[in-house]
């Protein structure tokens, strides 16, 4: 019987053992903080490398391999790298997080545990604005003033809450019934344990300009402080490609291939065939598939041409 083996090292960051435990503050009273990590890009290209042996390759045709996976979407050697963090977030905050299922989670449980001491609070500037073309968005602030009042009454009924919780608990009640009326703005704690794949995903959607900005300071603190370190490869192809890269349905091609070719009528046209544009008493109707493209004319420094149709 043959009992000889290779001897495997497990891939380590230097980066990323100086962080381990280091708390990333977040918001007014949360954090993050990495608890343990396996893998690294050298692991991704492991994985994607299995198929045909070991061989000799030169770090520049890693990253090249690296970069050619996450552009064409080969995901499954990503899933190869894991993390585990330790977040304290608001409650509300966590609904959000938690829609995202391709994670081990593990919660502090207030049924067991006395409720963190602790609430997300708004300065004065903070209070955002309902945005007008976005039910689920906002857009600019309200002015102080009307800040500070509200800032001063969120801490009263927070203040409020916590007191008749306490007192709950005091009287005997059951934690489980005595936690009801706590606000969502309380801080709760768990581990999240995910992999590099479907890491990736959350940091693109929440780390994007459009999300909420609460979860949003999570997601550009594991992006930039953490992710950055761990896999750096992966971290530069995924904002060349996912976050700050474009993606064109064959309706847009077509359209911004007729503006190219400066046949503005074509590309109004074509517009109008898709549904894209269309009128009501002379104005341009609202159509959000539309507002994208328009975007991405915009970072081309295209000015959409139906702009000039009266």
């Amino acid at each position: 019987m043959n009992d000889q083996h290779e001897k495997l090292e497990r891939p380590r960051v230097q980066a990323m053992d100086e962080i381990l435990g280091k708390q990333f503050k977040v918001l007014n009273d949360g954090f993050i903080r990495v608890v343990d990590y396996m893998g690294a890009d050298e692991s991704i290209v492991q994985a994607a490398r299995v198929s045909y042996g070991k061989g000799t390759k030169k770090v520049r045709e890693d990253i090249g391999l690296i970069r050619y996976l996450l552009r064409h979407h080969h995901t499954t050697p990503f899933e190869m790298c894991e993390i585990k963090l330790h977040v304290r977030v608001p409650m509300d905050t966590w609904r959000q997080w938690i829609r995202h299922r391709t994670a081990n989670v593990n919660e502090y449980s207030t049924r067991y545990s006395v409720a963190i001491d602790a609430s997300q609070t708004t300065k004065s500037d903070q209070w955002r604005l309902q945005a007008k073309s976005n039910r689920q968005g906002s857009e600019g602030f309200i002015d102080k003033k009307t800040g500070a009042e509200l800032t001063r009454k969120e801490k009263e009924l927070q203040q409020l809450c916590r007191r008749m919780y306490e007192e709950r608990l005091e009287t005997g009640i059951a934690r489980e019934q005595a936690r009801k009326d706590l606000p969502l703005s309380t801080y709760t704690e768990a581990y999240w344990k995910t992999d590099l794949h479907n890491l990736l995903h959350f940091l693109r959607l929440r780390m994007d300009e459009h999300a909420q900005y609460e979860i949003r300071s999570y997601a550009d603190i594991i992006g930039n402080e953490i992710v950055s370190k761990w896999c750096p490869i992966t971290w530069h192809a995924f904002n060349d490609y996912w976050f700050n890269g474009q993606s064109y349905s064959r309706l847009e091609t077509e359209i911004i291939k007729a503006i190219a070719a400066n046949n503005n009528e074509k590309a109004i046209q074509l517009a109008k065939e898709f549904g894209l544009l269309k009128y009501k008493d002379g104005k341009i109707k609202s159509n959000l598939e539309r507002n994208e493209l328009e975007e991405k004319l915009k970072e081309l420094e295209i000015e959409p041409p139906w702009k000039e149709v009266e």
